[in-house]
């Protein structure tokens, strides 16, 4: 048991390290910055089942650290949230696959109502319909799940999770976003206990 955890860890781990590095992070942080640092406008992300889940965290880390974002589900983007979108706004859309049914008409209603709108994908795939969509791919590099099965999404979520990190620590870089604007959004718990130098680590 203790040998398939660690053959289950190393797996993860090798995963993140095979993360493509490329200047495709630049540019996404460009366009965040400029749409939303220069032009007031939001990130909304979206994803279905796990890749939703993970898109939801993105979201929710952004807005703490200066970069407002909402999520969006695909499917009730089609039932009417897609108003909450605006024209300056950025469509980050993660699908393993990057053949989603509901992430690929999430693209094409949201074109609908602003041409304009840029969009950043996260997929494994970099030859899939999201691809050739966005404006941007960030690639997972297409990792084996560690499922036994080899189906349920756990690396590819793991490795998600990471870009997202990526794109959260290389934003409150370009933004030099401070200990004393995280505090201003994330006033409750330890966390903001800390930010305000009320409690030791």
């Amino acid at each position: 048991m203790l040998n398939k955890i660690r053959n289950i860890i190393s797996h993860e781990a090798q995963a993140i390290l095979n993360i493509p590095v490329s200047d495709s992070f630049e540019k996404a942080v460009s366009i965040i910055k400029e749409q939303v640092h220069s032009k007031n406008g939001k990130v909304i992300t979206s994803g279905m089942g796990k890749a939703g889940q993970i898109a939801i965290n993105i979201a929710t880390t952004l807005s703490s650290t200066g970069t407002p974002a909402i999520y969006i589900h695909p499917s009730e983007a089609q039932h009417g949230d897609l108003g909450a979108i605006q024209k300056n706004d950025v469509l980050l859309l993660v699908s393993n696959s990057g053949k989603t049914r509901e992430v690929l008409e999430m693209y094409h209603l949201t074109k609908n109502l602003y041409k304009q709108i840029k969009v950043i994908g996260i997929a494994s795939n970099t030859n899939s319909p999201l691809a050739d969509l966005a404006e941007v791919t960030l690639s997972t590099g297409n990792p084996a799940e560690v499922c036994t099965l080899g189906l349920s999404p756990t690396t590819s979520t793991t490795v998600m999770t990471v870009i997202g990190d990526i794109l959260v620590v290389l934003l409150m870089d370009e933004i030099g976003f401070s200990k004393e604007e995280y505090a201003k959004r994330h006033h409750g718990g330890y966390l903001g206990q800390m930010s305000r130098g009320e409690a030791r680590k």
